[in-house]
């Protein structure tokens, strides 16, 4: 799958990139990364990329015909158009069930990283989608942009070596994954769950599920509504309930 960035700040993306899991699936060809700067697509011999906004206000506006020249020069190079998303705070927000939907249906993602004030409104009509990644203020674009290249790249198959790695993450399921332990088994009082130790993959599966459904209720109990629940989840909840009650 591929990945093309359009940022007036290229520099902030290749330490990300080439590190751990990101830089292994470079190497492997299962991804492919293009960070380009509009300036370079800029009319003007200052490569001058914004200007003031219409109507006055504060801030400057990144111009449309900088945005269109990019990204017409990206489709340009390609076979097939890639599907583009521009990083807005007015978009809708991102969910790992639209990770599911970029990995499984797009080769490739463009990208565009708003900053300053934002983009001229125009550019939409070459957008196939606007994306948020939170209700909050960041300066740009930039790390919502790493967000989702990170979200959408460990669920490309052979990324995360494992196959079950990505389905089993908090999530997946529209629930938190349950509780993990590593050695020692006994910290500061502190023991494993026994059941970790019978060897029992059966009981130990149902004590995930079970302890999975704990803290999504515990911690993002709206996540419930839309989450893809299992035959016995609902003994579950209701075991977890009578627990919480006494």
């Amino acid at each position: 799958m591929k990945f093309t960035i359009l940022s007036l700040f290229p520099e902030m993306f290749h330490d990300v990139f080439s590190h751990s899991i990101l830089k292994r699936a470079q190497q492997s060809d299962l991804i492919e990364f293009e960070i380009i700067n509009p300036r370079n697509y800029a009319d003007n011999k200052h490569m001058t990329v914004d200007d003031y906004p219409y109507g006055g206000g504060n801030g400057m506006v990144i111009r449309a015909d900088v945005i269109f020249n990019a990204v017409q020069s990206v489709c340009n190079k390609c076979s097939a158009k890639p599907y583009i998303i521009l990083l807005s705070p007015s978009g809708s927000v991102f969910t790992q069930r639209k990770a599911e939907f970029y990995a499984g249906c797009y080769d490739h993602l463009l990208l565009i990283c708003g900053h300053y004030e934002g983009i001229d409104e125009r550019v939409l009509a070459i957008v196939d989608e606007c994306i948020s990644i939170g209700d909050y203020v960041l300066t740009g674009g930039e790390i919502p942009a790493i967000v989702i290249v990170e979200a959408v790249a460990r669920l490309i198959p052979g990324v995360l070596g494992c196959s079950e790695s990505a389905v089993n993450e908090s999530f997946s399921f529209q629930l938190l994954e349950h509780p993990q332990y590593t050695r020692p088994r006994v910290f500061n009082g502190l023991e494993v769950p026994d059941v970790l130790l019978s060897g029992n993959h059966a009981e130990i599966n149902r004590w995930r599920r079970k302890e999975s459904l704990r803290k999504t209720l515990q911690n993002r109990p709206e996540l419930l509504r839309n989450a893809r629940l299992e035959a016995n989840d609902g003994l579950l909840l209701a075991e977890i309930l009578d627990e919480m009650s006494e």
